[in-house]
């Protein structure tokens, strides 16, 4: 029987609240969707799913065979490790959250309740996610999407930090008559690409929902969100970038200058402050243009556009409503 969203809701729901009060929203998501995906592995592999594997002890049922083991903490850490090294090529820059944290955690046995409820909720024999999709439905991409979404209100960080909402996402994609795309080597960049939502989105709105997905983010564990996201939709050749702050380090360069791609779609940090602007390598502003220090709204403008191919990119970025009319070098950029 094909898995209904409502049952995954609300049994992810079920996990957050297993950490709930011991840390907030923005930490104890992380916990909650690395054993989501490890139990999303381990089913796909006992499928027969050649893509990635799970060394002895990394399973989601060697998992609960520790469920009231007083190390937990320590033996989730390792298995995560081992899991980590045998996927290297695809999960190897994936930031894994600490299981034996015990400010976060508790101690002895608050820590073995917590992490052990934690593994309960998903031991569940209904739930299989091998089986996810039906008539095509993502239904774990999409619950992957309903987390982050109340993440992000429970956090505060409903802004975009790390989501983008889908109705948003979607009227990006549409401006950009996505749908005007059929093939998989169309590149879709999205420098600040938070936990992946926008580009997934626009990818999905091509006409056969293949591309080549880029992105970049600073956090590195939002980074982690992204890699977790694209997986999770079944998308496991796309490269995400973390660590490193787009304005002074994009990581998308070629023989010192930036690489352009067909599409660029952008959901910035608002008027976030930078450094170093005036000696921008890349040329993405004129020296006689360059963006605040205080406001780097058009500083992430700029970079969109000097990343988009000349004359056949396309590009959309959302914005603060600021950037049509405050004055001085903004207004000069603005007239250019």
């Amino acid at each position: 029987m094909a898995i209904k969203k409502s049952q995954i809701y609300s049994m992810l729901w079920e996990a957050c609240n297993k950490l709930r009060g011991s840390m907030d929203a923005s930490q104890y998501k992380d916990y909650v969707l690395i054993i989501l995906f490890v139990k999303y592995l381990s089913d796909k592999k006992k499928q027969n799913d050649r893509v990635f594997e799970i060394p002895e002890g990394s399973s989601f049922d060697d998992l609960i065979k520790i469920k009231t083991d007083e190390h937990i903490g320590e033996k989730i850490n390792k298995a995560l490790e081992a899991l980590r090294e045998a996927n290297s090529w695809i999960i190897g820059k994936l930031a894994l959250p600490n299981f034996n944290d015990e400010n976060k955690l508790g101690k002895g046995k608050d820590m073995v309740k917590a992490l052990g409820g934690l593994i309960g909720v998903f031991q569940n024999d209904n739930i299989d996610f091998s089986k996810n999709r039906a008539a095509g439905d993502d239904i774990l991409g999409d619950a992957y999407e309903y987390l982050m979404k109340n993440f992000a209100a429970e956090s505060g960080k409903s802004k975009g930090q790390f989501y983008t909402p889908a109705e948003v996402s979607r009227t990006m994609a549409q401006l950009l008559c996505m749908n005007e795309f059929t093939s998989k080597s169309t590149t879709i960049y999205d420098p600040t690409c938070g936990s992946g939502s926008l580009l997934l989105r626009a990818m999905n709105e091509t006409q056969r929902g293949q591309a080549s997905l880029r992105g970049q983010e600073k956090d590195n564990t939002t980074a982690s969100l992204a890699i977790l996201n694209m997986l999770l939709h079944g998308v496991d050749d796309a490269e995400i970038q973390g660590n490193y702050d787009t304005l002074t380090q994009p990581q998308f360069v070629q023989a010192g200058t930036l690489e352009t791609f067909d599409i660029c779609v952008a959901n910035p940090p608002f008027s976030q402050t930078m450094t170093g602007a005036a000696d921008d390598m890349y040329h993405r502003w004129k020296v006689e243009a360059v963006p605040p220090a205080k406001n780097a709204d058009y500083a992430f403008l700029l970079h969109l556009i000097a990343s988009m191919k000349i004359d056949t990119g396309r590009g959309a970025c959302i914005l603060p409503h600021g950037v049509l009319f405050r004055g001085n070098v903004e207004g000069v950029i603005r007239k250019q």
